[in-house]
Order: structure tokens, then sequence, then C-alpha cells
């Protein structure tokens, strides 16, 4: 017997909004969408203004909860099949943690609150779904994806199809409306562009913004735009060109919150943050040399439920793998690595890692990680080559990779800490403060890497390629490539102490 089809909900709650998606997933991994509603909250406008969400919204939220919960009874949709989760106003409110226990408690569903960088991959993945193979110049020019909510702006820039940066940054039409209500015309457009003078500062470090070729924004004032002077490029994506979009900007521009509701026939809570995400999206397109802009009609929740329908679907997955090594090379690039080194070592390093398979029980995520962490183990030389290590912890902790969770960026802070000098100790703060788990995970991660870095001491690459054979306590690499290992051999001594501490081989170079 096959498996049957599944009923699953996501919730999201947002800064102006609960707003909920039930779909049926297929035994393949297809999926359809079967219902949507969204109800008002202003959980935002609490947040941003205060850092607190009130006792009002606190109720409020509860009650559209339980009621979507309700609605999904008539689905037969069960508690565990349901996913609630919760994005920029309730990342930054100071009693976060009291409302999610509060939710549990009255309504039975678990909020998961969705940090920035996994935003932009749930958000990678919706777009990736729904431009399909109808634009190819996705994957061979330069693209910019936009999503932008109440609170918080995703961004994500690629080369060629590769990722180069992911940021999440504190520019929301919530934020801006605040601002925007202050003042004359003049003082509102002069607060935008300042914002995105700033943004594109920071954008521009990363990817020249005039070599962008694919602007992508998501959202509901991004639908609109498309839904007025676009055209359907398929099902889930509409396209518009970029003189349609900035003209149609410049014209809502003068409307009045009335005339959003009516000539556009919006909703007020909707209608009220419409014209703020429209500015910073043309003012960003003008930047820009797209000549159209592509608007996928899905969201997070469609990314959320592409995760769920997909599982561990192995191809998608070594694709987001290379996405998050793209995005971690071009962080290290940014920092003047020396990128012949850092990769050698990081192949190095996978060799060590599969021939290690039984003894160190990681798993294929965990190879990417040490992978990252090869990649920009060196990144602290760009402030001082001594302590280079403590130096690049720092850098990493202050640094976003697509596709990364911030517990993970503290595993390979402390790998890159360790990959030199003294193991790690009970007085070093960074490390104890992590979980027993993820303490085991950098020593065996920072201990392999110590040996990689090792065979290229002197980076030059004199060993081209290594073999790895196990005799008793004993691990013999055969290398192949220069006959004069000196330098390297210096090298394991110093370094191969916590390797043989953490597996218990001696290492022996042929």
């Amino acid at each position: 017997m096959g498996s049957k089809n599944r009923l699953v909900a996501v919730l999201e709650i947002g800064s102006t909004g609960i707003r909920l998606l039930v779909a049926e997933i297929h035994p393949d991994g297809r999926w359809q969408a079967l219902d949507r509603a969204g109800k008002p909250v202003a959980l935002g406008r609490d947040v941003f203004t205060t850092g607190h969400v009130s006792r009002e919204s606190f109720l409020e939220c509860i009650s559209v909860i339980k009621n979507f919960r309700e609605f999904l009874r008539s689905w037969e949709i069960s508690d565990a099949d349901i996913r609630v989760i919760a994005t920029s106003a309730l990342r930054v409110a100071r009693n976060r943690d009291i409302f999610v226990d509060r939710v549990r408690l009255e309504t039975g569903l678990i909020p998961v609150i969705v940090e920035g960088i996994e935003e932009n991959r749930l958000m990678y993945l919706a777009v990736r779904f729904a431009l399909k193979n109808d634009l190819p110049l996705f994957w061979r020019a330069n693209s910019m994806i936009l999503e932008m909510g109440g609170g918080s702006t995703e961004i994500m820039l690629l080369r060629r199809g590769q990722m180069v940066a992911a940021h999440s940054l504190k520019l929301g039409t919530l934020l801006i409306d605040q601002a925007l209500r202050t003042g004359p015309s003049q003082i509102q457009e002069r607060y935008v562009t300042e914002n995105i003078r700033n943004t594109s500062d920071i954008l521009s470090s990363d990817l020249d913004l005039a070599r962008v070729r694919t602007f992508v924004i998501s959202g509901a004032n991004a639908a609109i735009a498309a839904d007025q002077v676009g055209a359907n490029m398929n099902e889930h994506c509409g396209i518009i060109t970029r003189e349609a979009f900035i003209e149609f900007v410049r014209k809502v521009q003068s409307y009045t919150l009335e005339e959003c509701m009516e000539k556009l026939r919006m909703p007020f809570w909707e209608a009220e943050i419409f014209i703020p995400g429209l500015l910073v999206y043309r003012m960003l397109l003008e930047k820009t040399g797209a000549a159209h802009v592509v608007v996928p009609r899905i969201s997070i929740r469609e990314g959320l439920l592409i995760d769920l329908a997909r599982g561990v679907d192995p191809a998608l997955q070594e694709e987001f793998f290379s996405q998050i090594l793209a995005s971690a090379v071009n962080v290290g690039r940014k920092y003047h690595i020396d990128e012949v080194h850092c990769r050698h070592v990081a192949r190095l390093c996978m060799i060590l890692f599969d021939a290690l398979t039984l003894e160190h029980g990681m798993n294929r995520r965990e190879r990417m990680m040490l992978e990252v962490a090869a990649l920009v183990h060196e990144i602290g030389m760009f402030i001082k080559a001594s302590g280079h290590n403590l130096h690049g912890q720092y850098i990493i902790a202050n640094s976003e990779v697509f596709g990364l969770q911030r517990e993970e960026m503290d595993v390979i802070g402390n790998v890159i800490r360790y990959h030199r000098g003294n193991g790690p100790s009970s007085a070093d703060i960074d490390y104890i403060s992590l979980q027993r788990a993820e303490r085991i995970l950098v020593l065996k991660m920072a201990s392999i890497l110590r040996v990689a870095d090792a065979l290229d001491r002197g980076h030059s690459q004199h060993i081209k390629r290594i073999s790895v054979e196990k005799k008793g306590e004993t691990m013999i690499l055969h290398t192949e490539g220069s006959r004069d290992l000196s330098l390297e051999l210096v090298g394991l001594e110093e370094k191969g102490g916590l390797f043989q501490d953490v597996f218990g081989y001696k290492i022996v170079v042929s």
C-alpha cells in the first residue's frame, strides 16, 4: 500500500497579521494549496514602539490562533501537522518567550521564532519553486531577491545563480510608516532615500548593484502591483517591466489611505503600509540594471511547505549546501582570505572527514559546516596575523552566511578559534556556553581542520592529494606531491595532538 496524502497547515504570526495556509502534500513531494486566510493584528505597532507585545495584542493573537485552530479541526488536521512560525515582530519583542509559552498553554501549539537568515532560506525555496524554469536569466546573471515585512527586509544577492550574501535588515514597512507620519512628503521621501542609501552601501560591498539583471520582490504590495500593471509568467509568478513598475509607484504615492482601499481593493491593515514598501522597492530597483520586476505570488509559508513536502531531498539538499558554501566564500573574500589555500585545506578536510565516518559519527550537514569553517578559517588575518584565530571567531560572530543558523555559526566560530593554538578549556566562555553536543562537534571538527591546515603549512599546496590508511592506533596519510614535506611535518607536530586526543590515532605521513 502506498502512503496517503497528508493535510498540513502553516500559521505565520507576522507584524501586521496572522496568516494561514492549508495544503495537501502528496507522497512524491508534490503539494497543493487548498485554503488561505488572514486576520489583522497590531503586533508590530506594539513591539516597534514599546519593545513589548502588549496585553491587548497578546489576547488578540491568542484569540485569532484559537479560531484558526478550530477552523483546522474542520479539515481534520492534527496539531502535529500544524506549523506555527513567527517573524520579525516577535524576533525583537523582549517578552517573546512569555508570548510563546502563553500560546502553548492556551492553544497547545508552539510558535517557532524564525530568525532572519532562516527566513531568507525559506524565501529562497519559495522563489526557486515559483520561478521554475521560466526565467533562465535568474540562474545566468546577477539577481536580487527582496521580501519586505513590517519589521525587516530580507535580501539575497546571487552572482550567476550562486549565493553571494544574505541580509536581514531592520527596514520594515511599519518602521518606515511610523517615521513617515511625522512630516510632510518631502521629509518622507528623504527619510526613505537615506535608508536606501545606507542599505545600498551594505549591499554594494557584496555585489555591484548596477550589474543586477533580475529583480525579484515578494509580498502583498508587490502582488498588487503585478495584478495592476504586470503579466503572468506562470501560475505562481508575475512579471512587470521596469518602466511600468516605477510609473505605478509614482502614481500610487499620492494616494490617500482611502484611495488605496477603494481603487486597489485592499483592507485597511494592508493599505496603511502599502506605499512605504513600494517606495523601497522602487528606489532599490533604480539602483540596479534590471529590465523587469519578477513577483512570485508566494511567501515563506510556501517555503516552509516545500520543506515539509520535500523532506530530505538529496538533490535539493546538495544544491542548498552549495549555496551555503558560495555564501561563505564570499564572506571570506570581503576579508581578503587566501582563497587558494582555504579551498585546498577544505578539500583535505573532506578527505579526512570521509575516511573517519565511523569514528566521528557526524552527518552530512555537519560535514558542510566543517567545510564552511575550513573555507574561512583564516578570515581573522584581515585584522592581524597574530591571534588571527581569535579575530576570525569575532568576524564570524558578526557575519551572516546564507542558510546557517546562529547556533551553527557559533559552532563554526569556535572551530575557527581552535584551528590553531591551545585547545578548548573551561575558561573559554564562548566554548563552555555551547551545548554539550555542540562542544563535542567543535572538538571533532577543530581536530580535523588542524591536521588539514598543517598539511598546507606553507600555503604552497606541496601536498596535492592524500589517501588515508588506518592500522591499529596509527593513521597513515599517503601523500602525492612534493618530496620535501619538512614544513608540513613541523605543522603536524604542532597541531596533531588534539586529533590524537579526540580520535585516538597517531598520524604518520608517508
